[in-house]
């Protein structure tokens, strides 16, 4: 029997006058699921720890971030499609509007995410052709406005501060070297940053966005530095095949760190327009083929970042609308988050997560509503996410005795 592990980002909320968009939400299939299962609340890092989403994702697939975390870098450029190997230096990247005389250090970001520019395929192309260093390096778009980078070479340390000043008004940074032994990358940080500024200034794509009144893609702002991660295979770890479906780079970076499948069905967007019932139906197929599958939908933390409390419901019963066909499914169903991202603070928090697990082998709680002011006094208790593969392989009677 399968394991679906059904993961809404930053879907848990604080109260707002006693409601939270999970709690107000309609959402008749969640609340069944949770229903038939065993209930609890989840620490998905630690008591106290605001998770990142990778560092969530790590511990919901029974890796300690705390052991296995090396920066967002290497997972976002896993997730982008680049083969990441140890010793290899990563870094998210923004595509970036700059303005002012000088190099691109002495100029101010005016928009950090180039007017949310979509193509940037041809951008990607005359770096790679136009851009030489001493080391190889590698680029790929994400979604939008997103990259990842990598260098490969001699003698790199991912210790170096980030390029991305973070805030519209203020000059782009040089990259510093947080030890000696990172001198050397920061300087080819610094060379990379200028290089490609100089070729994205004058292309062509650049001069059209600047004659139609868009800002001009024209920096590549690179932030989270990290070195790839030496970490066992999710099939050595497990003897398990693992599948993740999503649309978010990060997410699938994990997915793709530690060996697994990765898929992104046509539809899936990574927002809330993202096609749901083409996600479930490609999990439903999976789940033929694989014994792991990891559903993701992003649209909840997006939501919360926004602080859209309405949108946030609505894309719970957007999802949930999708879930009756899981309700009979031969499989383990795991429905939980991976953090907090309350409408109020717009940003992730520690608040603990709801968690439900179904199974013919769970002892069923009197919990009848999935939501954060229910899920408290469920059978679970409170648990942490490095404890959900070991409760899923235990019900799925694949746990190995410890002891005699």
């Amino acid at each position: 029997m399968p394991l679906l592990l059904v993961i809404l980002d930053g879907m848990p909320d604080r109260s707002l006058n006693g409601k939270t968009p999970l709690s107000v939400a309609k959402k008749p299939n969640m609340d069944a699921l949770a229903d038939l299962g065993v209930n609890g609340i989840m620490d998905v890092v630690a008591p106290g720890v605001r998770p990142g989403s990778d560092t969530s994702h790590l511990a919901l697939l029974g890796y300690d971030p705390y052991k296995y975390y090396t920066g967002r870098g290497p997972i976002e450029a896993a997730g982008v499609g680049i083969e990441v190997k140890p010793g290899d230096v990563a870094f998210r990247a923004n595509f970036a509007t700059v303005e002012g005389e000088g190099s691109i250090f002495e100029k101010v970001v005016v928009d950090r995410r180039a007017g949310r520019i979509q193509d940037t395929k041809e951008l990607i192309k005359a770096i790679r052709e136009e851009v030489e260093l001493p080391v190889d390096f590698y680029i790929e778009r994400g979604s939008g406005h997103r990259a990842a980078v990598v260098f490969r070479g001699e003698g790199l340390q991912a210790e170096v501060s980030d390029v991305d000043p973070k805030v519209v008004g203020a000059k782009v940074k040089k990259a510093n070297a947080l030890n000696e032994e990172a001198q050397k990358t920061a300087e080819i940080v610094n060379e990379f940053v200028q290089k490609v500024h100089e070729v994205l200034d004058k292309h062509p794509i650049n001069e059209e966005r600047q004659k139609a009144g868009l800002p001009k893609a024209n920096a590549l702002l690179l932030r989270g530095a990290g070195i790839a991660p030496r970490i066992p295979s999710f099939k050595d770890k497990y003897n398990l095949k693992l599948c993740v479906i999503a649309a978010a780079a990060i997410v699938k970076g994990v997915g793709a760190i530690v060996g697994g499948k990765t898929v992104t069905p046509d539809g899936a967007t990574g927002n809330k327009f993202t096609d749901v019932n083409a996600k479930l139906k490609c999990a439903l197929r999976e789940l033929k083929h694989s014994d792991v599958v990891l559903l993701h939908f992003k649209a909840t933390d997006e939501l919360g970042h926004d602080g859209d409390f309405d949108g946030k419901r609505e894309f719970i019963e957007k999802v949930d609308s999708a879930f009756e066909d899981l309700l009979n499914l031969d499989a383990c169903i795991i429905l939980t988050s991976d953090h907090s991202t309350p409408v109020k603070t717009r940003e992730h928090t520690a608040d603990p997560v709801p968690i439900a697990m179904v199974h013919e082998n769970v002892r069923r709680d009197e919990v009848t509503k999935f939501s954060e002011f229910e899920a408290f006094k469920g059978g679970l208790c409170r648990i942490r996410g490095l404890d959900v593969m070991n409760i899923a392989l235990d019900l799925l009677d694949l746990a190995k005795k410890f002891g005699a």
